[in-house]
C-alpha cells in the first residue's frame, strides 16, 4: 500500500523482499542514485521505502521505484544506468510506461546481454525499423542510433529475414580520397570503419563475425563501394551520414533493392565536410520528409545512453556554441 503526504513523506511497500533488494541495489546504491537525481531523501527499512521531499520530486521518485519494481517482476535485471534512463523518461512524461520501452528486446548478444531501447525516442526508432524500409536516425552522439540499427540488422540476419548485412560510411570527411594513407585499400579504409566492427563484435563472437564476412553475409565497406550496385535481401546501414555529399546520399538511397531495409544515421551538428559542401543528410532531411513510406526519427541530448557524463559534455558544448553566437551572431556557421 502506498501513501503520499504532500511535502512530507511517501511510503512505498514492496511485497517481494528479494526483488526489493535488487531494486534497492547493493548497500542501497540505487536508492541513493534516485535520491540524488530527484533531490529527495530515500531510505529503506526491510522492503519498505521512505521518501522525503517536495511533493513533485517525491512522486517522481515513487514512480521510478514502482515502475522499476514491475520491470524486475518480469525478470529484467536493473542496473545503475537503468535508474538514470528511468528518471530521465519519467521526468519528461510521468505517464510513460517503462515496461513498453525496457522490455522490448531487440537482440540478445553472445554475452547474453539484452539490447533494448532506453528512451521513448529509441523505442520509436526500433518500431520505425520494424515498420519502414528506409529509416533516418538523426541526433547527437551517444543516443544509440548506430548500435540499435546494428542490433536490428544482426537480429534480422539471425532470423533469416535478410541474407546479408551491409555496413557503410563515408571513408573520409570530405569524400573518398584515400591515396595519401599508407597500406593497401583494406588498410586505408579500416580506421574509418572500425566503429562498425566494434559494434559487431559487441554482439557476435569474433570468430563468427570473421566467418560471416568471409561468406559475404556481412560486408563492411566505404560508401564508394556502393556505386553501381543493387542491394536485395539486405539490411543496410549508412553511418556518419552527415559527412556524405548530396551525390553520395542520392547514390546510396537508389541502391536499395527488393526485401531490403536501409537505416541512415548521423549527427547534423558534427559535419566535417568543407564549408562549401552541402551535407547529403541535411538535404535528404529537407526534401524527403514528405514521403510517407520512409521515416525520420530525431534524437536529442535527453536520449544519450552512454556514460552519464556524455550528456553533461554535450550540454557544455551547446552552451559554448550559444555563448559564441550571442557574442557574434553573424559568425554562426550554416550548413
Amino acid at each position: 500500500m502506498n501513501e503520499l503526504l504532500d511535502n512530507k513523506q511517501t511510503t512505498v511497500d514492496f511485497s517481494d523482499i528479494e526483488l526489493a533488494r535488487q531494486l534497492f541495489g547493493e548497500h542501497n546504491r540505487h536508492l541513493q542514485r534516485i535520491a540524488a537525481a530527484t533531490d529527495t531523501a530515500v531510505n529503506a527499512r526491510g522492503s519498505t521505502v521512505f521518501i522525503q521531499g517536495e511533493s513533485i520530486a517525491a512522486r517522481l521518485a515513487q514512480n521510478v521505484l514502482e515502475q522499476l519494481y514491475s520491470i524486475l517482476k518480469e525478470g529484467y535485471p536493473i542496473h545503475a544506468n537503468d535508474i538514470d534512463y528511468a528518471i530521465r523518461v519519467l521526468s519528461g512524461n510521468d505517464r510513460a510506461d517503462l515496461k513498453k520501452i525496457f522490455l522490448d528486446t531487440v537482440f540478445i548478444t553472445s554475452k547474453k546481454t539484452t539490447i533494448s531501447p532506453k528512451s521513448p525516442a529509441q523505442k520509436e526508432y526500433i518500431d520505425a525499423m520494424r515498420n519502414y524500409d528506409i529509416v533516418f536516425g538523426i541526433g547527437p552522439a551517444g543516443t544509440g542510433k548506430t548500435y540499435l540499427a546494428m542490433a536490428m540488422a544482426v537480429s534480422a540476419l539471425t532470423k533469416g529475414v535478410v541474407d546479408r548485412i551491409i555496413l557503410t560510411r563515408p571513408a573520409v570527411e570530405a569524400g573518398e580520397e584515400l591515396g595519401f594513407l599508407p597500406g593497401d585499400l583494406a588498410e586505408k579504409v579500416d580506421p574509418y570503419l572500425r566503429p562498425l566492427y566494434d559494434a559487431l563484435h559487441d554482439m557476435i563472437q569474433f570468430e563468427k563475425v570473421a566467418n560471416l564476412m568471409q561468406k559475404g553475409a556481412i560486408e563492411v565497406a566505404p560508401i564508394a563501394f556502393m556505386r553501381g550496385r543493387t542491394l536485395n535481401d539486405s539490411f543496410i546501414i549508412l553511418d556518419e551520414a552527415q559527412n556524405t555529399t548530396p551525390e553520395q546520399m542520392k547514390m546510396f538511397l537508389t541502391r536499395i533493392g527488393f526485401n531490403s531495409k536501409a537505416v541512415i544515421t548521423g549527427d547534423i551538428t558534427q559535419i566535417d565536410l568543407p564549408v562549401e559542401k552541402t551535407s547529403g543528410l541535411i538535404q535528404a532531411k529537407n526534401i524527403l520528409q514528405g514521403i510517407e513510406a520512409l521515416k525520420f526519427v530525431f534524437f536529442s541530448k535527453l536520449d544519450v545512453v552512454r556514460h552519464r557524463l556524455v550528456q553533461d559534455i554535450i550540454n557544455a558544448y551547446e552552451q559554448l556554441d550559444a555563448d559564441k553566437e550571442n557574442e557574434n551572431p553573424n559568425s554562426a556557421k550554416t550548413q
